[in-house]
């Protein structure tokens, strides 16, 4: 199918909050990871977000030039184009932009996108993140504001980030303390700063303990009762029904996240669930695999000639494909938006 519209990326949210399901975001660097997300998605029966990070898009525009907006469109091209040939809608979203990089990412693919949309396309990309866990509140939720206004001009959805993740991802390290906790009050002040969707739509990666990176079942210490108790304070400020989620909201770091851990999160109001470093290895491990046992086939070991089927870059990635489309379908397992397309 086509990449999905503004209205139909709507959709798929509304969709996964009212059915208590979430959609993996599948982070991707290359041609091949992109098309092992989209194979894993179309198996699962799953609509779903590829997202690529500053170094994601910054790779795509290959090694030597490193240039996150020529990664970010070449990445939205190919995948506008291999998309359609699956039975599956894919929305297109932009990873953690810290503050030091949104002159360099966000800002000008928003540009791009608000230049198209005057041409009457659709905007590049259906959502962007704005990472402000590194600043001060206030001024996390003042540029989001300014960001708000220009993607909602451009049809396009702002995922902001209120509290900290641990670990590091990219090149941006954060400790692991009680700053990876949003409270009720960080809640409040965002609904305050950036409205309840009438500014424009947006989703909230609140922090309930996340951490990037790898960690073994049990190292991390997650408390989704935080986003019950933040979606009751909106509902409280405002007047709304009992059981409402203001909140579209998105889960970081869940590596090593146990499936009644992830089912809370998601029954208290996750849509999206970003999902990386075990695709990462999902991807890696059939490579290491075909190479141990194709040893003197993929290297000329004593002046031999090797075997140029099983050193053809196609003849391994295709098993790292297939491994990490693999992955991906667990993923929408355990999010529950599996057989659930719209589509």
């Amino acid at each position: 199918m086509p990449i999905a519209t503004p209205e139909s990326y709507a959709q798929m949210l509304d969709a996964a909050k009212a059915g208590a399901f979430a959609f993996p975001a599948i982070n991707v660097s290359s041609s091949q990871t992109l098309n092992a997300a989209l194979k894993g998605f179309a198996d699962a029966g799953s609509d779903g977000i590829i997202q690529v990070s500053t170094g994601g898009a910054e790779y795509f525009s290959g090694p030597s030039v490193k240039n996150m907006v020529t990664g970010s469109v070449a990445f939205a091209a190919y995948a506008a184009e291999v998309a359609k040939s699956y039975p599956v809608q894919i929305a297109l979203h932009t990873d953690h932009c810290p503050k030091d990089k949104l002159d360099g990412f966000v800002r000008p693919l928003v540009d791009i996108s608000a230049e198209r949309v005057t041409r009457g396309e659709l905007p590049l990309f259906q959502s962007h993140m704005w990472d402000g866990s590194a600043v001060p509140l206030e001024e996390n939720l003042q540029i989001a504001r300014e960001l708000l206004e220009k993607c909602a001009a451009a049809h396009i959805i702002l995922e902001v980030e209120i509290g900290v993740v641990g670990g590091e991802e990219d090149g941006v390290a954060n400790e692991i303390n009680e700053q990876l906790y949003t409270t009720p009050e960080d809640a409040l002040a965002t609904i305050e700063a950036l409205g309840n969707g009438e500014n424009g739509r947006y989703m909230a990666a609140l922090t309930f303990g996340n951490v990037h990176g790898v960690y073994k079942p049990g190292n991390v210490k997650l408390r989704p009762e935080i986003l019950k108790h933040a979606q009751e304070a909106v509902v409280e400020k405002l007047g709304l029904a009992a059981g409402s989620k203001p909140f579209d909201l998105v889960f970081h770091g869940g590596s090593g996240s146990s499936a009644e851990e992830i089912g809370a999160a998601v029954d208290f109001g996750v849509v999206k669930m970003n999902v990386d470093t075990d695709t990462q290895y999902a991807f890696t491990r059939p490579v290491a695999d075909h190479m141990l046992k194709n040893y003197d086939g993929v290297l000329k070991v004593d002046g031999e000639v090797g075997n140029k089927k099983v050193y053809d870059p196609r003849a391994w990635g295709k098993a790292a494909e297939a491994g990490m489309a693999a992955r991906v379908g667990e993923a929408c397992e355990n999010l529950r938006s599996a057989g659930r397309s719209v589509s």
